[in-house]
């Protein structure tokens, strides 16, 4: 019930590796600095790019390489459903990822994959893997060690440390994730909080029915199982897991340990 298996459904999930060998769902959070680090190659640069500095014009991520996007025409339709265009000299850039002037981005590993799009003024720190089809919206905050899925949304005011999305996680308004796990078509509502520290020391103990499983980790936020659903303003104590197809209910918070699936917490 606390294995990855049972929460997520993986194969297509293209960083799964990241789960391999984990007994419980949380391990993955344990190997994430070293995997996030050696997934991306480090080759994430360009004359034109500083750390810190926005950027003054778009750029494209396309065939592996970075590169100024000036000369070419962008449609900005809803990238989760592959509908970013771009278009150079009357030709479709076919899968070619978008960096909208205004953006900030930290360091040379992060990596990027088909048909992103992230907008201004969001700001990216290494390491930092983006799957393909995701956005990364205005405003959006990842402190790094990310791992995004594809078709994901890191929304307006979102921040996310050291965290994995899967495929069709969505965090689109005014979220903090911190050490923490969104399954295959989590959607948080507006204004969700996941703490991921509690105020005693120690490391945080994930609690069942049946016994308190030492966690390992001083810091835990939240772990969602596919499919399940937070409303607005909805908070998380550190070391929540819940299961496929969970709802947490609007201006609610819910108690540290594992909530089977289908909970209706309230």
């Amino acid at each position: 019930m606390l294995s990855p298996a049972s929460l997520f459904h993986l194969d297509d999930f293209p960083e799964k590796d990241i789960f391999s060998n984990c007994i419980y769902a949380w391990d993955a959070l344990k190997q994430l600095k070293e995997y996030s680090s050696r997934r991306t190659d480090g080759n994430f640069t360009h004359r034109c790019l500083s750390d810190g500095i926005p950027l003054p014009s778009p750029f494209l991520v396309h065939n592996g390489k970075l590169r100024n996007a000036r000369e070419c025409t962008i449609t900005f339709n809803d990238a989760t459903k592959g509908k970013l265009m771009v278009t150079e000299n009357g030709q479709l850039l076919e899968g070619a990822s978008v960096i909208m002037a205004g953006a900030v981005l930290i360091g040379k590993n992060i990596k990027i994959g088909k048909g992103v799009l992230v907008e201004a003024g969001a700001y990216i720190k290494e390491p930092a893997i983006i799957g393909d089809f995701s956005e990364i919206r205005h405003g959006a905050y990842m402190r790094g060690y990310c791992v995004i899925g594809k078709r994901c949304v890191v929304g307006h005011a979102t921040e996310v440390k050291h965290s994995i999305f899967l495929n069709d996680a969505k965090a689109g308004h005014f979220a903090y994730l911190g050490d923490s796990i969104l399954g295959n078509n989590v959607n948080l509502g507006a204004g969700t909080k996941f703490a991921n520290l509690r105020f005693l020391p120690g490391s945080v103990g994930i609690k069942t029915k049946k016994e308190t499983i030492d966690s390992g980790l001083r810091k835990i936020g939240a772990i969602l199982g596919d499919g399940s659903q937070t409303g607005c303003n909805s908070v998380t104590n550190p070391g929540t897991i819940m299961g496929q197809k969970c709802a947490l209910m609007p201006n609610t918070t819910a108690a540290s340990g594992f909530h089977p699936p289908s909970s209706l917490i309230r």
